[in-house]
């Protein structure tokens, strides 16, 4: 089916795409932390937090990346924007997000600053960043000093926790980006800071550009390259950019609106260079250094800048400080704009015309609402639709771009005095030679987490595929790359141990993103499956090679992602002897077989060579289900407890005894993962297939009985169902994980039951005490680095594996298999139906419930619930607490985490909330504000709002006729310059929701290069799509039919 693609936004992605135009080029590919990671570890023992720390980053050049507050970049970090702050009380300029490392965090490293990611299209041509900024001293001692002296058993010391901001003493930095209407390589910014305090306030603002050291390093790719430069122009607050990649590009700033009078910025430059005499106590190779603009306006250092306005770092000062800075409840405007040079008119400096620039913002965010509105049409919620458009713009502010090119980074650059030491790190990645990073990649968090983790990525390209498959796509082929991809077949995994493992969910993911594609955008990409699918095959094959070491189906694999679930540390040897194996680890390969089986099946759709590869993945299937299912000879124990009625990992001595270890955790609820069902119409379409189907049946009838749930007997649409688990295996998993008692949270289901908070397993080996108890909050142990627990929170990726695996279920089951859903509450449902209940408790993790209190936040934690300027802003955690849903861990995990957005998108509309639309009035309320425009649903920073104008601005509006300045034109008032097309929208109690929809108006957006007619033909489209999706839902409401397809899970006959 074709979908509507015409939004703005829509046609730049179609344009980038097709390579019409580099829409992509700019976006926020700058990290939030480069100083303390694996790339910037230079030292001989692998201790990265102490190698390079944040107070080196000030003054130490990075190698391999740069980091900043509200950070932009081209697609490979030669040119960077940021913005640094000073309030008058700080020690040092604030030019990044502060937290506490690794050894210092009693949880380990956390981020102790607030800033929300609140606005972005998949195209960057609008981003919106928000940053809290106290009046007050930064509390740097006070928040090290917690964290370090805290044990694990109590709460991470936060910034709120010092009171910095119970006064409301601090000022909101907002921080957005506008692209050209059809220049993807203008960019305009615009800072607006607002102070939220009762008393006036000094604020400093530095927009900065600068470019990344490349040049000193002598690499090979530098040789010939001529070192960029910024230049201070003729005009007072003009810089010239020249970059062998880009040309000449200029900076251009516009005055600020004071108190009583304009705020020129001041031009200042340095180099990108290490100040060797601060960190090291060494003469500087270069006079003018990395940290000079904190020595020249804190120290007030004059010598520090260069006199001759040029360098390869530059600043914009602009000084808030008049009659004791920004008064309260007031706020200031900074805008300014790089833009190419015109090569016929080298020297001409456009002015920037403050009310088309602020127009473009408007315009822009119109643009915004319009593209998310299409990507989720069903009149869903606003806390809702606020949800989910701030996880979408978190997944996309996460893009960073990423460089680690091993040669230079164990063996040294080529023209560095200092080499590395031997044993480099500890030898840390030494097998990986071919490793060649070098693009923007999705990160798990630019914080915590600066660095790519392979599992999370395959989550995070499910929703970024609802808004950009291209990038989706991208993302899972890159590490299926030969220079990604090792020649055995491995994947790499992260950069604290490229060697360990991550589930094997690649297969998934590609499969997934191929289906979603074709759901949503009407696009089939084959050609990427088959190259992923070609690639896979490398990999499942080291998987068969290495992970099972007796051959016999059953598969080891270390911590898999899990860090602590078990009572041993997975990725060591057993204190005990012998082998793990592992339930997880083999669930995960027979969820492999099927992932390739059902790619295999759609791509022998065209290339019937793909049957016979399809039959070879059902065989694995068949074998891994049995060796872990059923004893493979006397004596033997499979992985599956008869009395328990669970899944367990076993210890497997030299001696061939085996010891299964009775903790009830994720490990035996992923053997649910392996489920696939096959349509009837496969077996007809492919008698090759099905020839070697009947054979192995007939072959191997004793194993094929125990694992496919029938073979005679078909299920609903006469489907085939290949599972790990029959029906009454399901049945008993199920009990205990929709046990509130055990699995089953207000939150989604947890990684460990809370049957082993009464009950903990504990094991002694060799004196020494082993134990496993339920944890719902942060871990107790260092294990892993004590960041991550697995031992009772919730994790939104297994969550939504879950779920998918009930659907299936649910596709060949129907009605007939039905649960008690909690149990105990009398309530029977089916699968689809025990699908969306965990759905909707895994969204409302976010929602304010009837007391205002967001889950995620903590009920006691009244700064984020209650307070007006942050309530509305919502933090996607890393995981959550099992009881409370308290978000934990990495407070911008907006990866996986971001899979709430695809929840919401799907069960959304029947997910009661608070603020869920009740008539057919209130639903159009959901779309529409009183001037017939579709709602702003980002944030309450409306870009449309019009801010502050320098006088400047007023006063050439004055000259040109339009009067003297009134406090409309100075931007103290909101104006609304947007133009509507009113109809009635009927009384509301008449007619239905599709009936209003038809007839809502279309609206006339202010696109300056697109005529009025064009623009109301695509929201008529829009609203049509709108139209056509209520209409769909309410059928399915009206036959009472379940909304679980095949055809976005597994391989469909067409």
């Amino acid at each position: 089916m074709t979908i509507f693609n015409g939004t703005a936004e829509d046609i730049r992605l179609e344009e980038d795409r097709l390579r019409k135009k580099y829409w992509k080029r700019w976006g926020p590919y700058l990290g939030e932390r480069q100083w303390a990671t694996v790339r910037e570890d230079y030292s001989h023992d692998g201790n990265a937090w102490s190698d390079f720390t944040f107070e080196d980053s000030r003054s130490r050049v990075y190698r391999w990346g740069e980091d900043g507050l509200a950070g932009v970049a081209d697609s490979h970090q030669l040119v960077c924007f940021s913005i640094a702050l000073w309030n008058e009380n700080d020690d040092i300029l604030k030019e990044k997000a502060y937290g506490v490392g690794g050894p210092q965090g009693n949880h380990g490293e956390d981020v102790k600053e607030y800033y929300f990611y609140l606005d972005n299209v998949p195209t960057h041509s609008y981003m919106k960043y928000l940053y809290k900024y106290p009046h007050k001293k930064f509390p740097y001692e006070q928040l090290i000093k917690e964290s370090t002296t805290r044990s694990r058993l109590e709460r991470e010391f936060e910034l709120k926790d010092t009171g910095i901001f119970d006064d409301d003493n601090y000022f909101d930095i907002l921080f957005e980006l506008a692209k050209d209407d059809e220049d993807p390589e203008v960019l305009n910014f615009r800072i607006t800071a607002y102070n939220r305090g009762d008393q006036p306030a000094p604020l400093h603002v530095l927009p900065q550009v600068f470019f990344r050291n490349t040049w000193g390093w002598n690499t090979i790719e530098e040789e010939n390259r001529p070192k960029p430069h910024l230049q201070k122009e003729s005009a007072e607050a003009s810089i010239k950019l020249n970059h062998w990649k880009f040309g000449e590009r200029r900076v251009v700033f516009a005055p600020s609106a004071g108190i009583s009078k304009d705020v020129e910025p001041k031009l200042l430059f340095t180099d990108n260079e290490t100040n060797k005499q601060r960190l090291y106590k060494q003469p500087n190779e270069y006079k003018y250094v990395k940290d000079a603009f904190h020595d020249y306006i804190i120290e007030e250092d004059e010598s520090v800048v260069n006199p001759k306005e040029q360098g390869t770092k530059a600043c914009a000062w602009f000084a808030f400080d008049e009659n004791g800075g920004i008064p309260p409840g007031d706020h200031v405007t900074i805008r300014y704009k790089f833009y190419p040079v015109d090569e016929a008119n080298k020297s001409l400096v456009e002015d920037i015309d403050e009310e088309e620039f602020d127009e473009l913002f408007g315009r822009k965010q119109d643009e915004a609402d319009k593209f998310y509105w299409r990507i989720s049409p069903l009149p869903i919620s606003p806390e809702l639709r606020k949800v989910q458009r701030q996880a979408f713009s978190g997944l996309l502010w996460s893009k960073q771009y990423y460089q680690f090119i091993w040669d230079y980074w164990f063996n040294g650059d080529r023209g560095s005095e200092t080499k590395p030491p031997k044993n480099r790190a500890n030898h840390r990645n030494s097998h990986w030679q071919h490793l060649y990073c070098d693009e923007v990649l999705s990160m798990p968090d630019k914080w915590e987490y600066p660095f790519f983790a392979s599992w999370d990525t395959c989550f995070h390209c499910i929703p970024l595929t609802m808004i950009d498959p291209e990038f989706a796509k991208n993302q899972i082929e890159i590490f299926l790359k030969e220079w990604y991809q090792h020649p055995n077949g491995a994947c790499p995994s992260y950069e604290w141990s490229f060697d360990d493992l991550n589930p094997p969910v690649f297969a998934w993911s590609a499969f997934r993103v191929y289906k979603l594609e074709r759901k949503m955008h009407g696009r089939q990409d084959k050609e990427f499956l088959e190259r992923v699918f070609h690639k896979l095959l490398l990999n499942f094959t080291w998987w068969i090679n290495r992970k099972d070491s007796d051959g016999n189906n059953v598969f080891e694999g270390g911590f898999l992602g899990l860090d602590n679930i078990g009572i041993f540390n997975r990725s060591e040897p057993l204190p005990t002897g012998g082998v793990l194996e592992q339930a997880d680890s083999t669930g995960w390969m027979a969820f492999y077989s099927l992932q390739m089986l059902n790619i295999a099946l759609e791509l022998a759709r065209d290339k019937k060579v793909y049957e016979h590869i399809a039959s070879k993945f059902f065989e694995h299937f068949l074998l891994i289900a049995d060796a872990m299912t059923y004893k493979s000879e006397e004596g033997d124990k499979s992985l599956w407890d008869e009395s328990d009625k669970f899944y367990y990992d076993a210890i497997k001595y030299p001696d061939g005894y085996k010891e299964l270890l009775p903790v009830r955790s994720l490990v035996g609820l992923i053997p649910l993962y392996a489920s696939l069902t096959i349509e009837p119409e496969w077996l007809q379409k492919f008698p090759g297939f099905k020839h070697r189907l009947d054979f192995l049946l007939e072959r191997r009838s004793d194993i094929a009985k125990r694992n496919i749930a029938s073979t005679t007997e078909r299920g609903v649409g006469e489907r085939l169902l290949l599972a790990l688990v029959n029906k009454e295996r399901l049945k008993a998993i199920l009990e205990k994980m929709l046990d509130e008692d055990e699995f089953l949270s207000h939150y989604g289901i947890r990684s460990l039951s809370k049957y082993h908070e009464a009950h903990p397993f504990s094991k002694v080996v060799h004196d020494q005490k082993y134990e496993v108890k339920y944890l719902p909050g942060e871990s107790d142990s260092g294990l892993f680095g004590g960041n991550s627990n697995w031992r009772g929170p919730i994790w939104f990726p297994v969550n939504f594996l879950l779920v998918e695996s009930l659907q299936r279920f649910y596709l060949y089951y129907g009605n007939t298999f039905q649960v008690e859903c909690p149990k105990g509450s009398g309530n029977m449902m089916n699968l689809a139906q025990v699908a969306e209940f965990i759905q909707h408790r895994l969204i409302r993790i976010f929602v304010p419930d009837s007391m205002d209190v967001r889950a995620c936040n903590d009920a006691d934690n009244d700064l984020h619930n209650y307070d007006p300027y942050f309530k509305d802003y919502v933090l996607f955690y890393e995981y959550f607490d099992g009881d409370t849903g308290r978000g934990l861990g990495a407070s911008h995990q907006c990866g996986w985490t971001a899979l709430v957005a695809k929840l919401i998108h799907d069960v959304g509309i029947s997910c009661v909330t608070t603020s869920s639309p009740k008539t057919p009035r209130t639903i159009t309320a959901q779309y529409l504000d009183e001037e017939g425009l579709f709602k702003e649903t980002a944030s309450p920073f409306s870009s449309k709002l019009m801010r502050r104008r320098s006088y400047k601005s007023s006063a050439n509006l004055m000259s040109s006729g339009y009067g003297s300045p009134t406090k409309e034109s100075m931007g103290l008032f909101p104006i609304s310059r947007r133009h509507t097309l009113h109809s009635d929208l009927g009384d509301e109690n008449q007619g239905g929701i599709t009936d209003e929809i038809s007839n809502l108006p279309p609206t006339i957006s202010r696109r300056s290069t697109i005529s009025a007619a064009q623009d109301a033909s695509r929201d008529k489209d829009l609203f049509e799509q709108i139209r056509n999706a209520i209409q769909h839902y309410n059928l399915k409401r009206e036959t009472g039919e379940d909304d679980v397809s095949s055809d976005e899970l597994e391989a469909q006959f067409q």
